[in-house]
């Protein structure tokens, strides 16, 4: 390989749950330029959500072909790609790689009769124990085995089942492949033995030569063939990584990666990413190894979170979307600036942010949102107020739940489309206590991507060190105390909500359709 040029670019990919992000960084870890796709999602009966795959292929090649049309040069300035994603995802495609259905993205929830059985056949605990994370339809195993029982002819035709990482760099390079973060949300592998589960593969009906042999993020698997040059642009034979999953990219993106600062990545969904040094699997967490060897990830998980938000923009949004196209603004920042209009507390208004059922550190797929304290003196900034209250109180529900199994939290550095409100990162500090730090020239996940790119093709040769020297913070936010007390009263009437709810969700999820 040549020796690197001050010119020299990276290129990162992350396939979120709503768009397709490409953006391109130098060798000092600036942001150049990005470019964004959106791309529909299918809500169907029984939890089911899915999204077509050649969807992301067309927002993908659209948001890199939107790169290069101001400044044809950066083409030939592209050293390596790398590609992160939303996960876990069940994607079968056959022997050519082409999808035999659409994909169950992580937000799917039908396999849930699978996943208790998954549960009851080999014991939770012992689940815990060898994959690193509960038995739940949020993972791979059981919506496999709901795949077995309800679409066996599909089996029969998939080759492969692929993360989504791996159908584009598929479609990049011709070759399939599975990293080693993405492998450990598929609950089939064995986090102590590193060899699969056969014994959980047979139950799903399997076999683990149907998923590809895992790599490093960082592994360069291969280069940019002709047929996607020619789709997004790129040039022939631009090395490309494995890459990773979105929330490993985002700690990366954070420079978090030393125990007790934690990364919150808010843009559909919210994560926090909690490094440790060793292995810490815990059933109200999802456990995957980090970006950066000899670290581990616990990550708290939670549903919907901006989806809230963008649910009240498409549906009761439509003067701030008429407002944002005239001003040419964004829709997100009206709504948080009328958000600003109501007070701390929201006016007795809660929020409960349960849009599609709960992760962590619930776990409960039939709770659903709520609006609580609704008066006919409640205003639309209230509405929105609670909204962004009610996120923040989940998240220092898993906070305190993390605090309780031992983990150190002392900071909390936000990144995604969230850190760009700082009305968020205020509720978000005063309502857990905590610092909020935003992350300067915050280039997303893409930028986690970017950096092992650098780091398969050999431009960045210690990524830790690289990303101390190039993560900067740009503004913290501190807590006010007055308004933390405050907060703390409702943030446990949050809770005892919730509490209050909890068998009315199950009850409610029992009663049969009608008068359709």
């Amino acid at each position: 390989m040549e020796d690197p040029t001050p010119t020299d670019l990276l290129l990162g990919i992350d396939v979120g749950t709503t768009t397709a992000k490409a953006a391109l960084f130098d060798l000092r870890g600036q942001h150049v330029a990005s470019a964004v796709s959106e791309y529909p999602t299918r809500y169907l009966a029984n939890n089911a959500v899915e999204q077509d795959p050649e969807d992301w292929w067309n927002a993908v090649c659209l948001s890199i072909r939107t790169l290069f049309e101001l400044s044809k040069d950066r083409i030939n300035r592209i050293r390596a790609i790398g590609v992160s994603a939303q996960a876990p995802t069940l994607l079968p495609v056959d022997q050519s790689g082409v999808p035999v259905r659409p994909a169950l993205i992580w937000m799917d929830r039908r396999s849930g009769q699978q996943s208790q059985d998954l549960s009851e056949r080999f014991g939770f605990d012992a689940i815990v124990q060898r994959t690193g994370n509960r038995p739940d339809p949020f993972f791979v195993a059981s919506k496999l085995r709901w795949m077995s029982e309800h679409e066996p002819s599909l089996i029969k035709r998939s080759r492969w089942f692929l993360q989504i990482n791996g159908f584009i760099n598929h479609r990049l390079t011709g070759e399939f492949t599975l990293d080693t973060v993405h492998r450990s949300l598929l609950q089939l592998h064995d986090q102590s033995s590193n060899g699969w589960c056969d014994d959980i593969l047979e139950w799903c009906g399997v076999e683990s030569d149907l998923f590809p042999v895992a790599s490093g993020g960082s592994e360069v698997i291969g280069t940019v063939h002709r047929s996607a040059a020619e789709a997004t642009g790129l040039r022939i034979g631009t090395p490309v990584v494995c890459g990773t999953v979105d929330g490993a990219a985002a700690a990366l993106e954070a420079g978090v990666f030393d125990p007790g600062t934690a990364a919150e990545m808010t843009g559909t969904s919210t994560v926090l990413m909690m490094p440790t040094s060793t292995r810490r699997p815990h059933p109200a967490f999802i456990s995957m190894p980090h970006a950066i060897p000899e670290r581990s990830l616990v990550l708290a998980a939670m549903v919907s979170t901006g989806a809230c938000l963008k649910w009240f923009r498409d549906e009761l949004g439509s003067l701030e979307k008429q407002q944002a196209k005239k001003m040419g603004k964004n829709v997100y920042d009206l709504l948080t600036a009328e958000a600003a209009k109501s007070s701390p507390g929201a006016e007795g208004v809660f929020f409960l942010p349960y849009m599609m059922g709960e992760r962590s550190p619930l776990w409960h797929t039939e709770a659903r949102g709520v609006f609580f304290g609704l008066s006919l003196a409640s205003r639309k900034a209230d509405i929105l107020r609670s909204i962004l209250e009610g996120t923040a109180f989940a998240l220092r529900q898993n906070i305190e739940t993390a605090r309780d199994a031992g983990l150190a939290i002392n900071t909390v550095r936000s990144v995604g489309g969230g850190a760009r409100s700082s009305l968020w990162c205020r509720i978000k500090a005063d309502v857990l206590g905590l610092p909020i730090e935003v992350v300067k020239d915050s280039g997303g996940a893409p930028f986690g991507a970017a950096v092992l790119a650098g780091t398969g093709c050999g431009l960045i040769s210690d990524p830790s060190h690289f990303l101390r020297k190039v993560v900067e913070v740009e503004e913290t936010y501190q807590p006010n105390l007055r308004l933390s007390d405050g907060y703390s009263q409702r943030y446990h009437h949050f809770c005892n909500l919730y509490t209050s709810l909890k068998e009315l969700y199950n009850d409610a999820a029992a009663l049969p359709p009608f008068g359709r």
